[in-house]
């Protein structure tokens, strides 16, 4: 919230200096004229106003570097939870004993692929993907593809480890 009434404050600074700047111009050319104000007195109002513009491009500078550091600090952190989604993927498939073959057909459904895509990617028949995918259930103690991929989404949700909900299940 603090940054959000930050970057109003910048809009306002700005805002009323370009006002300062803008009617004194518009005066001036369509000759419009007003109550004189000492000079002195006009003189410090431009360079308040001048001082207000550097201070908003001063601030407004801070505002978009730290933008593009929280930018840079979530794209890492996505990176790494990318990382560690396909390490346990990894691992979950070694531990149920899944063959290479498995492994790429249990990626493709947890992408959420169908038995056809999976056939026309992997260039095998609708058979072949069937008969890997049930193995696949086999091995991992689920009947389809909604609990194979909710034993991945659970793990991660509660960040409990995948035995545990494993065990939670058959119990």
């Amino acid at each position: 919230m603090r940054g959000r009434y930050f970057i109003i404050g910048i809009f306002v600074i700005q805002a009323v200096c370009a006002v300062v700047f803008v009617s004194d111009i518009l005066f001036s050319v369509l000759g419009i004229n007003f109550s004189p104000i000492p000079w002195r007195w006009q003189e410090y109002i431009e360079i308040g106003a001048a001082f207000g513009l550097v201070l908003g491009l001063v601030l407004g500078a801070v505002a978009l570097h730290n933008t593009q550091k929280g930018k840079a600090e979530a794209e890492q952190q996505l990176r790494l939870a990318s990382g560690a989604f396909n390490e346990l993927l990894q691992e979950r498939f070694a531990k149920w004993g899944l063959t290479p073959a498995e492994a790429d057909v249990a990626l493709f459904v947890i992408k959420g692929l169908g038995t056809q895509e999976i056939a026309f990617m992997r260039r095998t028949s609708d058979g072949t993907v069937k008969a890997q995918t049930n193995a696949i259930y086999r091995k991992a103690g689920v009947s389809g593809r909604h609990q194979l991929l909710s034993l991945f989404i659970e793990e991660m949700m509660e960040g409990k480890p995948l035995e545990r909900v494993e065990l939670e299940r058959a119990g």
